[in-house]
Parts: structure tokens; C-alpha cells; sequence
């Protein structure tokens, strides 16, 4: 283990009596302190607690005494996106590859007692966007004082799935050296009288009951013996065996041995072979060297498995893209590649920043250099940058592949929440579960002149916290793919654009693929629809179709029908091309493709169930038909409406609310938003201060 590992977990095990909350877990200058009634990501202990007391902020839980039937959180916590398919489109560049290694993310989104299960008022935080590279998320955390057993909150979950990723929650029994007891690992091991394994049992349990995809399952602690180690095994199998049953799936993190003893191998061998073949795959630890994953890969075909099943652990906690990575070892150039890749704590990309650096754009900027590389254009890889960027190497994936589909290019946080171009709240926030399925391939862009710069700004929106800004000269006509689709088109199928220009004349065309390029790298075939012309009027034709335009807030928004064109829609983009010279500065706020209009029935049943001050726990029935998430405004008396939040889930929570000068009652609405961003009729409830 390298140092850097132990960040977080050194933390909670030598300051687990006095813990603090992570910034995004801080409740704003002025506002009340959140109360029991702010729920938090659930943690536990297999069965025996520490002895002593929780530090300020903690609760110690037994997994063993859990039931869904008493958890007074399960509805802030659950999620509800269930895990979408995804196919891959051809390539965007000649390296990256389809079939062949796959990336795992162990992730660590806040403290383990201090994760809130519905996002809060900050914009700092890891809102990871480029699912389209990975195959597996796991919520890494766990302390010796607060608890090792952790299930991913529900917006983490939402957002994974709409990206078709499974989530794991971690179980971390921690070494001797950071507060592990060889006690809580044999209390998860531990066999009833019939000789089973009851928190096996109880694991696939909270997994289905919180929704998310199984475990990801670390024992460091020393000291065991081979009858502990047979236990493991047998508590394995009986793990993978109870959750292959219900869909979910398991990772052994390579750390105990057959032996029972902790002894990290940095390979596939006969140490731990047995755990492997009982999981569905394995984190290789970071001792790994060429030669031992050349043999890893090997061992792991001779057993009828297959080679990309093992994760090469990559530490980049401490240096992110400046760590010192033998990528030839893992992902060679020049042929296959020789395993998959186990990026641990890739949230680096935010940590790195200065507190004062790291507005939401500035993490973008970051997490794209990341996962895109030093060019931020995968089908330009640079081929000087010591980083191999994932883009790289591992083919994206898309899940936009039915109608009606639509984006607003949310990525689950911001510095305001936007409502047809207007700020209903000035208060930063972040919720994953808000978030869009966003492009896979960031950002490339198709010119013979200067290549623009593509970003997610927060500056202005026109739905939720972000919108696609393109500024540049544009000396050349620059094509943006937007989308990798596989959208079945019909004579009915409309995209609808929202899009406003800030600087500079610019002539914007819809691009519409119905097949896909002739080969990696190359750009779709497109057809190009008109969406505007400087010197339009506010209808026109288009084909036998009629491209209808209206004006809300500055932001035009077009109804483009795709006559003509049939079949399946592989790819969405936009041509842009300036008209005068000079930069440009153009927005998309908005993207839906649909063959009739929808909206949503109203949910109904909006009730209060806890309130403490200005604290409110708030529940509803769900709505009919198709529902993408719900939002909660406040009616203020001057007749304006703020938004307090929006959930997936039907329940939530809202801290610090204060009276109205002259206010009785507090006046709420809830609404239902539909997979087009159409809103229901409110329901409302009001509370008495």
C-alpha cells in the first residue's frame, strides 16, 4: 500500500472522535446546522461495534440488525434509475478499442459518515460526467470509527445507471495499523447453524433494497489464519452465488490470501486464485509489474476467464495525470492489451484544486484533461502526453438508443438552478441524480480551420446548472459531435434545439448520421438540416417539413423535423459557421428528440412527515407515466417561485428554511418532470411556522 492510499483512511481511524463534515456535506454561512432529520449514505459494521462512543456526527449500525422495514432513510437513499444498456459506437479515434480492457473508478465522494443522500448546497464536488469510459463504480470509503460496510447514496446511482454503469458499495476491513479488528471480519464471515452465511444474505438485501449493482469486497486486516481464510472463501461464493440470483455482481479487492493472511500479490496467482474464481472479477493491487500481469492474463484464460475480468490498480490520488503509470504493461499500442485498468480515487481531478479554484468549470476542465487527454478532443489524441488518457485506449459507450430522449446538458451541479432561462435559485448545488445523460466523446470537433473550445459553462443555462458553450473564430465551418445515438427515426421523429448566440453571426445546421463512419476516427456521414440563418424569418421550410422557431429569454428554440431520413440515427451534432468575422460565442441549452409530445401526470399525496425549525422531511405518491426526477419550489407571498431541489427519488429532505416577513405558512409545490423536460400540474402542501 502507498501512503497516499490512506488519506481518508487514517483520518477516520485517528480522528474518529472528532470528525469533520466534507465541504460538500457544510451547511451554508446562515443557515441552521442540519438536524437528525438530514439523511446521510448508510454505513455499518458487520455486526460488533467499536467499543466506546461515536464521535459528533457518527452512528454506529450492526449490518446484521438491518431490515428495510426499519430504516428511516430508505427513501432518501434508493435509488430508481434502473441500469440502462449500452452499445459502442465505431471509434472516434484509431487507438481505442472495443472488447478488449475495460476501467473500473474507486471513488470516494465524502466522508464516510458525512455523505449526504441527496446532494447539497455546494458546486464543489466530484461530479464525475464520463461514465462513457467505465465499466464499474465503486463507492470507495470505510473508517475503523465510523464503519465499514458502505452503500452508494442514490444520486451517485441514478447517474451511473442512466450512463448504463453498475455501481458496488465497499466493504473495507481496514489493516491493523489503521484501527482494523480481525473480529469485524469474522463477524462477516460468521455461519448460522445451518451453516450459512446470514450477512451474505443480508449484503444482496440492502443492495436490492437501495438499488444499486452488488459489492466490491477489501479484507486488509491482519493477523487471520487458513480456517479464516476458508471462512472468506466460503462467504464469497455464498455472496456471488445470492447475488448472480438477483442481477448484482462481486469484486475481491487483492488483499487476503487462501492462507488467511493479508499479503498483496500485484497479480493473479495461486494466493488468491480461489477468491477470483469466486468474484466476478478482481483488483490486482498496485504491486503489479509487466511480467506479472503478462502472467495474470494468461492465468486467468487458462481458467476459462477472461483476462480483462482483472483491474490493474492505478493510484493517481496523490498526482492524477502526472503519475508514473508503465501503460505498455496494461494497455500496450501495438497489441492487445494485456488486462484492465483500476483507476483508485480519480476524484484527484477536483482534490487537486485550490478551495478557491474550484468552481465547477475549473473541475471540468481538470476531469477532461483526465479522461480525454492533454488535446480535450479523443479523436486528436496527442501523442507526446506521458498521460494515456482512457479516451485513448477504451472505445466510449453510449445509452441513447430510444425516443423520446432529451438533455439539457445538466451535470449534477452549478452555481444557480435555471428554469427556461431564468434563475429560480441563486444558490449553488450538486445532485448527480439530476444529472443528463451527457456526449461520450468530449469534445470533438471536425474542421479544416481552427478548432473552437468546447466546455460545459455554468455561467448560463437553460434548464438546470450548465449549458454547451463553443467560442472561437471559426474561420472554418466546425462540425460538434454531440451524440453517439442508435435513435429509431421515423416520419413523425422532431429534434428539438435550444440554443442562443452570444457574440458573432453564426449560422447553425442540425447533423443527423444514419449510418456510422467508415472507420475509427473518421467523421459520421451527416446530413445537415437548417436550424437557423441570420437572415431567416421565424418559420421556414425545410424539405417537406416546417422548422418551427420561438423565442423564450433569449434562447431560441427549434422544432426541426428529420424528413427524409429514416432508419436509425447513429450520431448527433451541429455545424456551426460564421457568417462575419471575428469570435463567436454560441450556447446549446437544450437537445430533444421525440415523435409526439409528452407530459407527465401529476404526483399527488405531498405531505410533510418530519419538520424540526426550518428543517422538513417531505413525501409524495408517484406520478403516472414516464418520470424523469420531481422538483420542489416555495411559493413566496410576492408570488415568484424559488426551487428548493429536485429528486428522482419520492422523498426528500430541505434544511434551513426561514418564515417570509409577515409569512403564516410556508407555501410548497412538487411537480413531475418527463423524459422531454415537461413539467406536471403542482401539487402543494403548506407548513404552519
Amino acid at each position: 500500500m502507498n501512503p497516499t492510499r490512506r488519506t481518508v483512511l487514517l483520518a477516520g481511524a485517528t480522528a474518529a472522535l472528532l470528525p469533520s463534515l466534507p465541504a460538500a456535506a457544510e451547511p451554508k454561512a446562515g443557515h441552521a446546522k442540519a438536524t437528525a432529520l438530514q439523511p446521510y449514505a448508510s454505513y455499518w459494521y458487520p455486526d460488533s461495534l467499536p467499543s466506546g462512543s461515536p464521535g459528533t456526527g457518527i452512528t454506529w449500525r450492526s449490518l446484521k440488525s438491518w431490515r428495510a422495514a426499519d430504516d428511516p432513510d430508505l427513501a432518501f437513499n434508493a435509488a430508481t434509475v434502473p441500469l440502462a444498456s449500452r452499445f459502442t459506437p465505431t471509434p472516434t479515434n484509431s487507438t481505442a478499442r472495443a472488447g478488449q480492457a475495460r476501467i473500473q473508478s474507486l471513488v470516494s465522494f465524502g466522508s464516510t459518515a458525512g455523505n449526504p443522500s441527496q446532494g447539497s448546497a455546494t458546486a464543489d464536488y466530484y461530479a464525475l460526467t464520463h461514465w462513457a469510459y467505465i465499466d464499474e463504480l465503486v463507492f470507495w470509503g470505510g473508517s475503523s470509527g465510523e464503519g465499514l460496510v458502505l452503500a452508494p447514496n442514490a444520486p451517485i446511482v441514478d447517474a451511473a445507471h442512466r450512463h448504463g454503469v453498475p455501481v458496488l458499495g465497499n466493504i473495507f476491513l481496514p489493516p491493523v495499523a489503521y484501527g482494523g479488528q480481525l473480529r469485524w471480519t469474522r463477524d462477516l464471515v460468521q455461519k448460522d447453524a445451518a451453516g450459512r452465511y446470514p450477512l451474505a444474505e443480508r449484503l444482496v438485501a440492502v443492495a436490492e433494497a437501495y438499488g444499486f449493482d452488488g459489492w466490491f469486497v477489501n479484507a486488509e486486516t491482519s493477523g487471520g489464519n487458513a480456517a479464516l481464510g476458508a471462512d472468506m472463501l466460503g462467504f464469497l461464493r455464498e455472496l456471488k452465488a445470492r447475488a448472480k440470483a438477483r442481477g448484482q455482481r462481486v469484486t475481491w479487492y487483492d488483499s487476503m490470501t487462501v492462507n488467511g493472511s493479508v499479503s498483496w500479490q500485484g497479480a493473479l496467482d495461486s494466493q488468491n486464485e480461489a477468491f477470483f474464481q469466486a468474484a466476478d472479477d478482481m483488483f490486482v493491487d498496485f504491486r503489479w509489474t509487466a511480467a506479472k500481469l503478462a502472467s495474470s492474463g494468461q492465468r486467468a484464460g487458462q481458467l476459462g476467464r477472461s483476462r480483462y475480468e482483472l483491474w490493474a490498480g492505478v493510484d493517481v490520488e496523490a498526482n492524477g495525470w502526472n503519475s508514473s503509470v508503465n501503460w505498455d504493461a496494461i494497455v500496450p499500442r501495438d497489441k492487445a492489451h494485456v488486462v484492465s485498468v483500476g483507476f483508485y480515487r480519480p476524484e484527484w481531478t477536483r482534490n487537486h484544486l485550490p478551495p478557491d479554484e474550484r468552481g465547477p468549470g475549473d473541475f471540468h476542465a481538470a476531469d477532461d484533461r483526465f479522461w480525454s487527454g492533454r488535446s480535450l478532443d479523443p479523436s486528436r489524441p496527442d501523442g507526446t502526453d506521458s498521460w494515456r488518457a482512457p479516451s485513448v485506449s477504451v472505445a466510449d459507450r453510449s445509452t441513447v438508443a430510444s425516443v423520446p430522449f432529451a438533455s439539457v446538458f445538466n451535470t449534477g451541479h452549478g452555481l444557480r438552478w435555471y428554469e427556461d432561462g431564468e434563475v429560480t435559485s441563486d444558490v449553488p448545488w450538486n445532485h448527480l441524480g439530476l444529472q443528463d445523460r451527457l456526449p461520450s466523446r468530449r469534445w470533438v470537433v471536425h474542421t479544416e480551420g481552427q478548432r473552437p473550445a468546447v466546455n460545459f459553462d455554468f455561467a448560463d443555462a437553460w434548464c438546470g446548472g450548465s449549458s454547451v458553450l463553443v467560442e472561437g473564430e471559426l474561420d472554418e465551418p466546425a462540425v460538434l459531435d454531440v451524440y453517439a445515438t442508435r435513435l429509431p427515426v421515423t416520419v413523425d421523429t422532431v429534434v428539438e434545439l435550444t440554443h442562443r448566440t452570444d457574440a458573432g453571426r453564426v449560422n447553425v445546421e442540425l447533423a443527423v448520421a444514419t449510418a456510422e463512419p467508415s472507420g475509427p476516427g473518421a467523421t459520421p456521414p451527416y446530413t445537415y438540416l437548417p436550424v437557423n440563418s441570420v437572415n431567416s424569418k421565424k418559420r421556414r421550410k425545410a424539405g417537406q417539413g416546417t422548422v418551427a422557431v420561438n423565442s423564450v429569454n433569449g434562447w431560441e428554440i427549434v422544432s426541426v423535423p428529420l424528413t427524409g431520413l429514416t432508419g436509425i440515427a447513429h450520431a448527433i451534432g451541429i455545424r456551426l459557421t460564421a457568417t462575419d468575422a471575428g469570435p463567436v460565442r454560441w450556447r446549446l441549452g437544450g437537445l430533444a428528440v421525440r415523435n409526439a409530445p409528452h407530459t407527465p401526470g401529476a404526483p399527488s399525496g405531498l405531505r410533510i412527515t418530519a419538520a424540526s425549525g426550518g428543517d422538513l422531511r417531505y413525501a409524495w405518491n408517484p406520478a403516472a407515466g414516464d418520470v424523469r426526477h420531481y422538483t420542489l419550489h416555495r411559493l413566496l407571498p410576492d408570488g415568484t417561485r424559488r426551487f428548493l431541489g429536485g429528486t428522482c427519488q419520492r422523498a426528500f429532505f430541505v434544511g434551513g428554511l426561514r418564515p417570509e416577513q409577515g409569512e403564516q405558512a410556508a407555501r410548497f409545490e412538487l411537480r413531475a418532470v418527463g423524459e422531454l423536460y415537461t413539467t406536471s400540474d403542482p401539487v402543494n402542501v403548506t407548513h404552519a411556522w
